[in-house]
């Protein structure tokens, strides 16, 4: 009787063990899994931030590209009137032409986006204009070509970039229309600037 009870003891205090044992592997697999699903969701957070980051300011991007196309323009017509260089009077018909029209489909794609673009040059263009109005001759030709190659590229990385990141399709589109255009003014520029003495 006595080796009946002692072996149901040990038979019990075994399959204790044993329960016991699955409970924390139960818990250690809950566990596991646990983190594992907190690390989905973060990696899925951290994506969502990724894709927010890479937005781009559309209404931003808009704003400046329009003072900048106004810039163009301006800076076209003085290069038509006070350049010495026949390149470069050349080059500034070519960018009085090619802005306006980029400026008058900015415009339209704002208004159809809700957009309001400001009627004027922002501050910093404005001040590259009136710089370029006290030059004359040589001068002007050289301060302008080195102004529009500096410009062009800035212009290009920002055109690329919305090509890039814009979300409405609209403008995401009109971006790489225009690309090609700006890294012609882009080429254009670099070779009359290399050539001015």
């Amino acid at each position: 009787m006595k080796k009946s009870s002692l072996l149901f003891m040990l038979l019990m205090a075994a399959l204790a063990i044993i329960s016991c044992n699955d409970a924390s592997q139960e818990t250690t697999a809950g566990t596991e899994n646990a983190v594992e699903n907190a690390k989905d969701e973060t990696i899925g957070t951290d994506q969502q931030v990724g894709d927010s980051s890479s937005k781009m300011d559309e209404a931003d991007f808009m704003a400046k590209a329009a003072s900048g196309g106004m810039m163009e323009v301006e800076l076209g017509k003085l290069a038509q009137q006070k350049a010495k260089n026949a390149r470069v009077k050349k080059f500034g018909a070519m960018m009085v032409k090619d802005h306006t029209q980029a400026n008058t489909e900015l415009k339209a794609l704002a208004a159809n986006k809700n957009v309001s673009i400001p009627p004027a040059m922002n501050e910093e263009h404005q001040k590259h204009v009136s710089e370029m109005r006290e030059k004359t001759g040589d001068a002007f030709d050289k301060a302008y070509m080195s102004m529009m190659v500096d410009d062009h590229q800035k212009d290009v990385s920002d055109f690329e970039g919305a090509s890039n990141k814009a979300g409405d399709a609209n403008l995401k589109a009109f971006a790489a229309k225009t690309l090609p255009v700006l890294r012609m003014h882009l080429d254009s520029a670099k070779a009359i600037n290399g050539n001015m003495k």
